[in-house]
């Protein structure tokens, strides 16, 4: 085998874990056994140590002498952590972007607002594809906002933020005492009208057009109370212990 083909197995391999992690197939905390993700994988040795050497450096997977490597658990600590990275990194990018933003940029923000408004929110149907589509949608409206910054490191450290706090919001889309429910129990508590609120059209509504109307201090606003309705969503729900 030479090097350009062991490198694109490596590739595959690395891009197949992380989507595995990301989309919590592999959950936070579960011990990556070299030889079952081979066999349930079909990945090589060399592929699969390089592949988990990669991820360890995005901090999505940990190693230990004792246990090898584990999937990077998430808590609430980390949430607020991860939150507060998100509000410096992406208020300041949203400034910028409405001050750059161009025709052709608000075209797009328009488009990405139209998909997510034809979405409905996996609030109540926590499905895989449900969840993988409105996840696209919304991620991809978040990218039109911050489209027109100039700033490439920023750009990084945000996609590096929004992947960590993807897993964040998987548990709490899956977690089996609010998904599974789906009664009237679950629907009356505070989790659900805290989540509901969090995913719904409207506050992205009210976002696009300040942004539109290149209102910045308004729309800077409007983004922090939505970081923060994110954190709020798992402070009510039982997200107290690492997962």
């Amino acid at each position: 085998m030479d090097d350009s083909e062991v490198a694109t197995k490596t590739e595959t391999a690395y891009r197949t874990l992380r989507q595995e992690i990301l989309e919590t197939r592999l959950q936070p905390g579960a011990p990556l056994k070299l030889g079952a993700l081979r066999d349930a994988y079909g990945i090589g040795w060399t592929p699969l140590r390089e592949a988990l050497s990669r991820l360890e450096a995005e901090h999505l997977v940990i190693s230990s002498a004792n246990k090898g490597y584990t999937v990077a658990p998430v808590s609430m600590a980390e949430l607020s952590d991860l939150t507060n990275a998100r509000r410096l990194v992406e208020l300041p990018m949203l400034a910028e972007s409405i001050a750059n933003g161009d025709e052709e940029w608000e075209t797009q923000l328009v488009a990405a607002h139209f998909r997510l408004s034809r979405c409905k929110p996996p609030v109540e149907n926590p499905e895989e594809l449900v969840i993988s589509d409105w996840e696209e949608r919304h991620e991809a409206f978040h990218h039109a906002l911050l489209a027109a910054s100039k700033s490439q490191w920023l750009m990084r450290f945000y996609v590096q933020i929004k992947d960590q706090l993807r897993r964040h919001h998987r548990i709490l889309a899956i977690t089996p005492g609010l998904a599974a429910s789906k009664g009237p129990e679950w629907r009356d508590s505070a989790a659900f009208h805290s989540l509901r609120d969090a995913l719904a059209i409207e506050p992205h509504t009210e976002l696009m057009n300040a942004a539109l109307d290149h209102d910045v201090d308004k729309a800077v606003a409007l983004l922090g109370a939505h970081i923060e309705l994110t954190k709020q969503v798992f402070s009510v729900a039982d997200f107290s212990k690492p997962h």
